[in-house]
């Protein structure tokens, strides 16, 4: 068992199986020792269990749901990943993650939810998940998701 591997079994969670693209683009692409991935959105299973804007009012989804969508969506990235370079212990180092919040216009704290993406990825891979980090509100997301990430890292 990879190194990377155990370890996620030890948090009790499985990366899934690669999102198929839901518009003309590819899942990841390597330039030189980089993974590239498309933005991912929390799809479990085929789909989004949350749609919607995130917020702090009714009707809307809670930050702490949006939280943990932002650690789906870059379990799907990490899918992605692995698919184009075999194994996740090949990451020498996360370089950097872009999330999008589609955000309710008073709502405040992307940094907050994108965390959920942030804090998951040094719990998996501890230092070399150490990353520069952009966290973006925006008006919405494809198919209404509520969080959106991308990621590049480095391989070996």
């Amino acid at each position: 068992m990879s190194v990377i591997a155990a370890r996620l079994a030890e948090l009790g969670i499985t990366i899934p199986t690669v999102v198929p693209p839901v518009a003309a683009y590819i899942p990841a692409v390597i330039s030189g020792n980089l993974v590239f991935t498309a933005g991912q959105l929390p799809f479990v299973d085929g789909s989004l269990e949350y749609t919607g804007k995130v917020g702090d009012g009714h009707e809307l989804v809670s930050p702490s749901i949006a939280k943990s969508l932002a650690q789906t969506s870059i379990l799907n990235a990490l899918a992605a990943v692995e698919n184009v370079i075999g194994s996740l212990d090949r990451v020498t180092r996360v370089v950097k993650v872009t999330g999008f919040v589609a955000s309710d216009p008073s709502f405040t704290g992307q940094p907050g939810v994108i965390n959920g993406a942030s804090e998951f990825l040094v719990e998996l891979f501890g230092d070399r998940g150490i990353h520069a980090r952009s966290a973006v509100g925006v008006a919405a997301l494809p198919l209404d998701a509520p969080v959106e990430i991308e990621v590049i890292v480095e391989f070996a």
